[in-house]
């Protein structure tokens, strides 16, 4: 007989030292009075039919020289005989006895007794039953042939370990930290032989929780309704491990939180309304017990009077304690696949601060992130799916990243800061769509471009598809001039613009309150009859020069006619070369003579021009 704990490894040995190429080896294993081939060599070449055999499934392993078969992490369901037959020059067979004992967990008070059940109704006169204590197997008491034996287990137990003579129990009274741990049994008797292991857990005495009240805030609903407080409670219990600390309403389930082994205080916080009935409480429990405190809301808890605001504020801990009111949400906007980090605006966490991060869904307020010193715990599987390999929690200061974002997370978070008071922040994230990019294009109402003609305005058209909670806006430079927006519905958009066909300065864009995405219109791509900007300046600068030299000419012809009329006038001086020959006729007048009686004189001289 084998026996072997559970999850364990076993090797059956062939005792053969090395197969030859012709030698033969089958493993077969017994099940309901049927052999089942499990494992062969032949030939030198092993086979594993664990395919065939679902309980067998990637646990055996053949070794190539010997033959000898290993199985890993066995269970009960291995339990059983084996059979190896060897074929070389001659056939010989083995057979094994495999006997599986899983390992009984207990889990006890401290102070109280813990019995190690053998299972045996009635022990026979030759039967041999054996108790073991810790990993040295610690020999503590015995029953052989009926006769019991504690050897020197009172060095360890003194009185307190007690042995069943009919059945062979093993019993243990007010049980202490030191006497938890391992214990084994082995039975031998006419039938068989078997072993069982026990692994006694000691947990302390559980605290009772205590709910105690860090704030009531009143809210008005109307101007004629009366005002509703709304209390903050807290429930606490100090110096436990392994336990969960939860708030009931009911018997529903609406939070909690858990330690391993650590030895700390645990606070859970809870809002309610004064107006609820009394039917919520707050357990502490680990796997064998459990203490509940129900909340009795009119003693922890002030009502309001009228529309008057009032808090009522209790310390956990200490006069000194300081107590933090809830602040009005912290809005933060993001990119879907983007990053975020929500900081609690802790430098350093102390030893004894707890951080607790909660995500609100449907009303329900579900823990996904806790830093409890020395355990930084992220809670990113399982309920919180949604999270799975998103979160990271930073254990310096508290601070908590969600990586590769999307619309499921969008929401309210909660952090509570828990340091002798309690401090309440919330945080609510807003994911976007990515932003597409506008795109610009001629507007249906233009005409066609063999109709178009360059003095005709260009009309344009931009557009989005499928985005919520944007704006669409026509820029020229930095001016706003036109704007369209949408709120959380996922359409398309299209905003028209009818512009002159003078630069390139306007812009389409299209924007979350955060971001933004910017097409840059090109008039010579869009409005292809009208002339690009570099044929208007040349155009510009011809028509000027033609004016200027038109002006130029117009002067030179007034001044050419001025001179000509000038040239034109008689000469009064003359020089030496501009002598000029001619016959010339000289008429003298004469005063009047009575005797020539008035007459006209004429004498004739000769002019020359040289």
């Amino acid at each position: 007989m084998i026996s072997v704990t559970k999850g364990d490894s076993v090797t059956l040995n062939t005792g053969v030292t090395e197969i030859q190429s012709d030698d033969y080896i089958m493993w077969s294993f017994k099940f309901k009075n049927k052999e089942i081939r499990i494992a062969k060599i032949y030939k030198q070449r092993n086979y594993i039919y664990d395919d065939e055999n679902e309980r067998f499934r990637h646990r055996l392993q053949l070794d190539e020289q010997t033959g000898s078969l290993t199985i890993t992490n066995i269970n009960k369901l291995h339990s059983g005989l084996y059979k190896v037959q060897i074929i070389d020059s001659d056939i010989r067979h083995k057979a094994f006895s495999i006997d599986v004992y899983g390992v009984k967990s207990l889990s006890v008070t401290e102070g109280y007794s813990v019995t190690l059940n053998t299972d045996v109704t009635e022990i026979q006169r030759f039967d041999q039953i054996l108790w073991m204590f810790g990993p040295q197997e610690t020999r503590i008491a015995e029953i052989y042939r009926q006769n019991i034996d504690m050897f020197d287990s009172n060095e360890i137990f003194g009185d307190r370990l007690k042995m069943d003579r009919q059945t062979g129990s093993l019993t243990i009274t007010n049980i202490t930290t030191e006497l938890s741990g391992l214990y084994k049994l082995t039975i031998i008797s006419k039938r068989l032989n078997s072993h069982q292991t026990f692994t006694v857990t000691l947990y302390g005495p559980l605290p009772i929780p205590v709910i105690s009240s860090y704030s009531t805030t009143c809210n008005t609903r109307s101007s004629l309704s009366p005002s509703v407080s709304r209390c903050s409670v807290l429930c606490s219990v100090v110096n436990v491990s392994a336990v969960s600390l939860s708030w009931y309403k009911g018997n529903s389930l609406l939070s909690s939180i858990s330690v391993s082994d650590l030895s700390i205080s645990l606070s859970l916080p809870l809002e309610v309304e004064y107006q609820d009935k009394n039917t919520y409480s707050c357990v502490v429990n680990n796997t064998i017990t459990n203490r509940t405190t129900h909340l009795d809301i009119s003693q922890t808890c002030s009502p309001c009077s009228g529309f008057k605001l009032t808090h009522t504020v209790k310390n956990l801990n200490s006069s000194a304690a300081e107590v933090f009111h809830a602040d009005e949400p912290e809005t933060i906007s993001v990119m879907e696949g983007e990053s975020v980090t929500l900081n609690t605006g802790v430098t350093k966490i102390q030893s004894n601060d707890q951080i607790l991060w909660m995500f609100r869904h449907k009303n329900t307020e579900t823990r996904i992130a806790q830093i409890l010193k020395p355990m930084t715990s992220v809670y990113d599987s399982d309920i919180n799916e949604r999270f799975r390999d998103r979160l990271q929690l930073d254990e310096q200061t508290g601070s908590l990243t969600i990586t590769n974002i999307n619309k499921l997370h969008s929401g309210l978070y909660k952090l509570m800061i828990i340091s002798g008071g309690v401090k309440n922040r919330y945080f609510n994230i807003a994911v976007y769509a990515p932003l597409t990019v506008p795109v610009i294009s001629d507007s249906p109402q233009n005409p066609s471009v063999s109709e178009r003609s360059s003095s005709q305005n260009c009309s344009l058209l931009c557009s989005v598809l499928n985005v919520s909670a944007v704006s669409l806006s026509w820029y020229k430079g930095n001016s706003l001039l036109s704007s369209i927006s949408v709120s959380n519905l996922s359409i398309s958009l299209s905003l028209p613009l009818e512009i002159e066909c003078l630069d390139d300065s306007y812009s389409c864009v299209v924007a979350y309150s955060f971001t933004n995405q910017t097409t840059h219109l090109n008039i010579t791509q869009l409005c292809g009859t009208c002339p690009a900007t570099g044929q208007l300046f040349i155009l510009k600068a011809l028509i000027i020069a033609g004016v200027v030299l038109l002006l130029l000419l117009l002067g030179v012809t007034g001044a050419v006619k001025f001179w000509h009329r000038k040239d034109n006038k008689p000469a009064v001086e003359t020089t030496e070369e501009e002598v000029i020959y001619t016959d010339a006729t000289f008429t003298t007048h004469r005063a009047p003579d009575t005797e020539t009686k008035g007459l006209d004189q004429t004498e004739y001289s000769e002019v020359f021009l040289r």
